[in-house]
């Protein structure tokens, strides 16, 4: 599909039941290279990146089987379902270029891989240069852990000699802690030698919900949700069973959407914790939600007032969601101020919203 026609006028009014993170099942595949045994993960997302993973783990020796959901709703394919994943075959060590050029979640078979099979190629796209591009805190990280990295031929070769050691590091960049970073150092600091400390770690939903998985697995692993995370490292994992938590970004999406067309929303397999800023902007601006037995009830039937936001690392305004406040800002009484400190360019929706008026 090239476009989409969209009909506007209505007030969205219905159920819906939030899909799991894709955010958090992305690298949560990654760190199942680390288990023996199968491990089996409850509410994976129906995404094309959530099928570039699991072909990347599969290539990487991993049996990867897609339970087929038993009911289907007005003759759509079910959002969710369970995958049952289990490593068969350790001597593959390389993530191709042609899945990682789809999707920059592929950096997290690093850590994993170098902690279980003391040995990572995985390709760069654009070029040969470690630099200053965004997997420079994750070679960073790994490299105190006792990693070796070189570039050659558009690929980026990890190595470690024996097993990784732990050890403490700061793991922040100029535009703050780095979540997948955090989730590659911390994987590997799983199976290391001794204790690791990250500080300036990501307190990300993604990050602790990876965490929760690997103790699951054997790991000891404590303070994930802060920025200063311990883990002692452990000879071993062993497969488990996890369900993925929910998705924020498309839950804090359906709300705004709501919001901008004045209806009501009922959403289910929501945590709001998790949008705890977001619930605190949207409150300002005269949205009303409520939280009743597990579900999310929205409503906004009155003129939306102007406010003031920054986007922020968790718990802070999420930047996924900026682009969605502004729209609805633009419905607004007065004037907003939107600042983006995660990302400064993620503003090339600004010149569609003129466009519209």
């Amino acid at each position: 599909m090239h476009s989409f026609l969209i009909r506007g006028g209505n007030r969205l009014k219905g159920k819906i039941e939030i899909s799991g993170s894709k955010n958090s099942a992305l690298p949560i595949l990654a760190a199942c290279l680390l288990a023996e045994g199968k491990t089996t993960l409850k509410g994976v997302p129906r995404l094309s990146d959530l099928d570039s993973m699991a072909k990347l783990i599969g290539e990487l020796g991993c049996h990867v089987y897609r339970h087929e959901p038993t009911e289907h709703t007005a003759d759509l394919p079910a959002l969710n379902g369970d995958l049952d994943i289990e490593v068969q075959d350790e001597r593959q060590i390389e993530a191709r270029y042609d899945i990682v050029k789809t999707m920059r979640a592929s950096i997290c078979v690093l850590g994993p891989l170098l902690a279980k099979r003391g040995r990572a190629v995985v390709s760069i796209p654009g070029g040969c240069a470690i630099g200053d591009r965004p997997v420079d805190l994750h070679v960073r990280g790994l490299e105190k852990l006792g990693a070796t990295f070189r570039t050659e031929n558009g690929n980026m070769i990890g190595e470690v000699k024996g097993r990784l050691k732990g050890c403490r590091m700061y793991l922040g960049g100029a535009q703050g802690p780095t979540v997948l970073g955090t989730i590659n150092v911390l994987c590997a600091a799983a199976l290391a030698e001794g204790e690791t400390v990250l500080v300036g770690a990501a307190c990300e939903p993604e990050v602790v919900d990876c965490a929760e998985m690997l103790n699951k697995m054997g790991a000891k692993i404590r303070g994930h949700g802060t920025p200063e995370i311990r883990i002692e490292g452990v000879d071993k994992l062993v497969g488990c069973e996890h369900r993925i938590i929910p998705d924020r970004i498309e839950c804090g999406t359906f709300i705004i959407a709501a919001a901008i067309t004045r209806g009501e929303l009922e959403l289910k397999n929501c945590n709001l914790d998790h949008l705890i800023a977001v619930q605190d902007r949207l409150d300002e601006v005269g949205v009303k939600i409520r939280r009743q037995n597990g579900t999310i009830f929205v409503s906004a039937s009155e003129r939306i007032r102007p406010a003031e936001m920054t986007t922020q690392p968790f718990p802070g305004f999420p930047t996924d969601l900026q682009a969605q406040l502004m729209a609805l800002l633009c419905l607004g009484d007065g004037m907003s101020v939107i600042t983006e400190r995660i990302f400064p360019d993620r503003f090339l929706h600004v010149g569609e919203l003129n466009r519209m008026g």
